[in-house]
């Protein structure tokens, strides 16, 4: 077994910076669902009681298993009505949260967003046309119940000697006019009305920098986080990520740098053909976390020694495989991805409802003890 001689901090930012830990760090990306189905209650019950129960669901089921290094904020239904989307609570029926991509945004509202910004688009247009949220006044007591159960959270992994990846999950403005205009309508914007479309990337992608480092500041955190689904070459031509996502991204990327802090790129979907792109980025800025479509061993070698990756124990695996199974690829991600550093070891997108406790274990037992073999 490994001799642990740094704490989880210490690990989590040596892989970050592309150095070898003591032994690869351990930060699962956690769903209450997962955790309600592993600590034995239920999910549709927790949601129903608001984001510290949710919370609260998340610390036990962490309590449960013995920790581990890399934890972030409960993304609760509550987190995404705040960011201005359409969420179904999960019921006996239907036990997991779903967010609704319906036509919410019309094309002259991208001239609006790019004059006042996304989050007074939200208060002052989108909540209204969604319903989830009755007034603005409803809207800041919520975002005031989160942030309180976001620091809650990080007062209380901090006390188990965990580390805080980021204070939140932003979605990449590419990413959220998508969801917001529906994904149909937004490509026929970016075929024939792509500079409506630019404008409001340009102010969506300054308020992003602008509001994520006062939070990243703010809370003492040295990353961000930043999800996208929709910007690979799985949906669109090179041509389309290059003019309306890379751009932006690189501009993000390069303010965070700036001030000391890295992005975290959560890239849901295959990225296989985008990967080689992210070489232009300044070294050691970024974390790449894939969800098991992407090649991660084909992205290793193109950023090796360049960007840490965030690694992809598949929800497949996590549900129906064998302990055995989650053991040989946890093996094989640190001998292959993280043998000369730069490897966090989690799971392929969120952690299932249906992962088997058995399978949890395995990984977090691997993690915590396997050698590499070379």
């Amino acid at each position: 077994m490994r001799k642990e001689t740094m704490t989880s901090t210490e690990r989590i930012e040596c892989a970050m910076n592309l150095e070898k830990p003591d032994r690869v760090p351990i930060g699962p990306l956690m769903s209450t669902s997962a955790a309600a189905a592993l600590t034995g209650v239920e999910y549709w019950e927790i949601a129903s009681r608001g984001y510290y129960a949710q919370l609260e669901t998340e610390i036990a089921l962490f309590d449960k298993f013995g920790g581990w290094d890399g934890v972030h904020p409960t993304l609760a239904p509550e987190v995404y009505k705040l960011g201005g989307l359409k969420t179904r609570m999960p019921t006996k029926e239907s036990p997991e949260i779903q967010i609704l991509e319906e036509e919410f945004l019309r094309y002259e509202d991208y001239e609006i967003i790019a004059e006042i910004g996304w989050m007074n688009f939200v208060r002052g247009h989108l909540i209204q046309r969604i319903g989830d949220v009755e007034s603005n006044e409803d809207l800041k007591t919520l975002r005031d119940e989160v942030v309180a159960g976001v620091l809650k959270g990080m007062e209380e992994y901090r006390k188990r000697g965990a580390h805080i990846l980021f204070p939140t999950l932003y979605m990449h403005p590419f990413f959220m006019l998508s969801m917001s205009r529906s994904m149909v309508k937004f490509t026929e914007d970016l075929y024939y009305r792509p500079e409506m479309v630019e404008k409001a990337l340009k102010k969506m992608t300054e308020e992003l920098i602008r509001n994520g480092i006062r939070l990243c500041e703010g809370a003492g955190l040295k990353t961000m986080g930043v999800v996208e689904e929709r910007a690979g070459a799985f949906f669109y031509p090179l041509r389309i990520f290059e003019r309306f996502w890379w751009p932006y991204t690189q501009q993000i990327v390069d303010a965070f740098h700036s001030k000391g802090i890295k992005v975290w790129f959560h890239l849901d979907t295959c990225w296989d053909k985008n990967i080689p792109y992210f070489k232009k980025l300044p070294r050691a800025s970024a974390i790449i976390d894939l969800d098991g479509t992407t090649n991660i061993f084909a992205a290793k070698e193109q950023l090796r020694n360049h960007l840490c990756i965030n690694s992809d124990v598949h929800p497949v695996l996590m549900s129906v495989g064998k302990p055995e199974d989650v053991e040989a690829y946890c093996k094989k991600l640190i001998d292959e991805v993280g043998n000369d550093g730069g490897l966090l070891l989690s799971t392929g997108c969120g952690l299932p409802a249906a992962t088997k406790k058995e399978n949890f274990e395995a990984m977090l037992r691997t993690g915590k003890t396997y050698e590499l073999s070379k």
